[in-house]
């Protein structure tokens, strides 16, 4: 099993113990993928919830360039849903698992096809 598939595993076990989520592994390896080098990183790979400017970025880059979703008060809305999914108690939200949960949330499985 080659490292990006263990990093799978773990992010598959997060989602069902902390996130009480049945994993798609194929949307998750998807995502996991479009990821890219960051998921190897110790800092990039997680997110850091209480950092509104990283947030910010998540907005910007990945909910709209991304998933081509329009702006707006919804897309805030989504990040703090999955930040409450996670568990706002949970320190390492590993970004995977985190734009697995937006993905999800805005029905934008299609962007992943």
């Amino acid at each position: 099993m080659g490292k990006r598939d263990e990093l799978i595993a773990k992010y598959a076990e997060d989602l069902k113990t902390k996130c009480n989520v049945t994993p798609d592994l194929a949307l998750l390896t998807k995502v996991t993928i479009g990821c890219g080098p960051s998921i190897y990183d110790n800092d990039a790979q997680t997110v850091a919830a209480s950092d509104k400017d990283e947030l910010e970025r998540i907005r910007t880059n990945f909910l709209m360039k991304k998933l081509g979703l329009p702006d707006g008060p919804a897309l805030m809305a989504g990040i703090e849903a999955a930040v409450e999914t996670y568990g706002k108690s949970e320190r390492n939200k590993y970004r995977a698992v985190f734009y697995y949960l937006l993905v999800k949330h805005f029905g934008k499985e299609a962007a992943y096809a």
